[in-house]
């Protein structure tokens, strides 16, 4: 096995330039894996940590680019390398041969009259200087960055606030704003449901879903994850319900999140209720009696909340596809299974999905484990092993640190589906295919040949293994929703309508009840 690493002295790319990259250069042929990222400390300890800390690399200064390629053969790995770095060719051009590059977030101010956001993906350490910064030149702030201390996401939230500003973020990766998707997000029919969202793949689930059921977007407002945390306070979450409210293209609103602190869930609540337009809230997991009391409409699960405010939003009930569970396909597949089959293994990209079709297992069953389980009783302590029915996030910092995330880098659900097709135990495993701007250009086709050699590991054990996949994605999507879904078909694999249906099919899989 051979590593070899470029650096490139003062060069500089965003966070989500080289997590796109980065997935390409895993394609790249001959890579076993690819490692690109700025000369950071964090960036060195996970080349450390995974064994490909080169001398070169562990000079590298936080200003350098560094390519890090372990493949069969120091020619193969020489090879990849050329290959990569044409794919940083490709990533700086655009149609007319000419991009303009600003050393500061002042003179790209001076430079693009009219501009009125900076999306933020630099380095955690240097991320809330350059969105201080964007703020005090009057942009709005989206930033996609992590690694920010909560006292300085309340300090830039209060600074937002008081100019009249979104700080959307930190760790905010889904935002739609005038008709333009940010970062990680999906085609979408324009109309009149807003959405302000802690949770990325939750908004993008929405949604999807307002899409499916003939509805339309205006905004998609993310707040990043901590935003209602007691300490923050949902400043953000309820300054983008008042900057929809304001909007006149606006006409209903939705609040996607996970239960916030009592005391932001009353403010928020509170806020919603005043706003002066209807309001689905969808706080999985959290208190329906609350938000009724609050006078607004309680989305249980994604497909819920979706469904209730296209109808809010004017949609015929009776001429809405509701996308039914299929109960025959419940039964089919019990009888498949063996008695001993009785556990669901998902593994997901996307954190929102997770939580949710946690939850619902967790309706049905108690031994329900997860690397992102709130009771500490029910996190995984070793994530690279499962215990009966678990639930990965493999977005979460476990499996991200360093690396692209699961969206646009498969890597690691390859190998962890291969695993967990070997426990005999594995009635079904369930995996989500995200579409849209931002995420690998093929998901589906990039699991095919691990799909294949899933179901023929169980096949040669005398056991039928389901696997129960949902695309997140519209027809609008570039890689096409149509054919995302018949790759996947083609190869055994059962297709759900949602998120929800798909935690409602999984869960009634392994159900031994009759």
């Amino acid at each position: 096995m051979a590593i070899k690493t470029a650096i490139k002295r003062n060069t500089y790319f965003d966070s989500v330039s080289l997590m796109s990259v980065t997935g390409r250069a895993n394609a790249v042929a001959g890579v076993d894996q690819a490692m690109i990222g700025m000369g950071t400390a964090m960036n060195k300890e996970v080349l450390q940590n995974v064994g490909m800390l080169t001398p070169e690399a562990a000079e590298a200064q936080s200003g350098d680019l560094m390519i890090v390629v372990r493949s069969a053969s120091d020619e193969i790995a020489e090879q990849a390398l050329v290959e990569i770095d044409e794919l940083f060719k490709q990533k700086g051009g655009n149609e007319s041969g000419r991009k303009m590059n600003y050393a500061t977030i002042e003179s790209a101010v001076a430079h693009v009259p009219g501009a009125n956001l900076a999306i933020i993906a630099v380095a955690g350490e240097f991320a809330s200087r350059e969105a201080r910064r964007a703020l005090e030149s009057g942009l709005h702030v989206m930033m996609f960055s992590d690694n920010v201390s909560i006292e300085d996401e309340v300090a830039l939230k209060t600074l937002a606030h008081d100019k009249g500003l979104l700080m959307m973020g930190p760790d905010c990766g889904t935002a739609y704003i005038g008709g333009v998707g940010l970062c990680f997000a999906n085609a979408v029919r324009a109309g009149n449901i807003g959405i302000v969202g802690a949770s990325g793949t939750g908004s993008q689930e929405v949604a999807a879903r307002i899409h499916d059921f003939g509805g339309g977007i205006t905004q998609i407002i993310g707040t990043g994850g901590r935003d209602l945390n007691e300490k923050v306070g949902g400043i953000m979450m309820i300054d983008g319900i008042n900057a929809l409210a304001r909007d006149p293209a606006t006409e209903v609103i939705v609040l996607v999140s996970k239960p916030p602190a009592k005391s932001v869930q009353d403010k928020v609540l509170a806020a919603a209720a005043s706003c002066g337009k209807p309001v689905v809230a969808c706080l999985l997991g959290g208190s329906e009696e609350a938000v009724t009391k609050a006078g607004l409409q309680f989305g249980k699960t994604t497909k819920e909340a979706a469904l209730k405010a296209v109808i809010r939003a004017g949609r015929k009930e009776e001429e809405i596809n509701k996308r039914a569970l299929n109960l025959p396909l419940i039964a089919e597949t019990r009888a498949k299974l063996k008695p001993e089959q009785r556990y669901i293994r998902a593994l997901l990209c996307g954190g929102t999905l997770c939580e949710e079709m946690m939850l619902i297992a967790k309706e049905s069953y108690d031994n329900v484990y997860s690397n992102i389980a709130k009771d500490p009783a029910r996190k995984l302590k070793d994530v690279s092993t499962s215990i009966e029915h678990t639930f990965i996030d493999f977005g979460d910092d476990d499996f991200t640190r360093g690396r692209p995330h699961p969206m646009i880098d498969p890597s690691q659900r390859l190998a962890r589906l291969v695993q967990e097709a070997r426990d005999p135990s594995v009635g079904v495993i369930v995996l989500d295919f995200i579409l849209g701007y931002g995420a690998h250009e093929d998901p589906a086709g990039v699991m095919i040949p691990a799909l294949v050699e899933a179901k023929q590991i169980a096949a040669t054990d005398g056991r039928h293994l389901e696997i129960l996949g949902y695309v997140l994605g519209t027809d609008l999507d570039s890689q096409s929703l149509a054919e995302q879904t018949a790759k996947l078909s083609e190869v055994g694999v059962t297709i759900a309508s949602s998120c929800t249906n798909a935690g409602l099919l999984a869960r009634g899989f392994v159900s031994k009840e009759i």
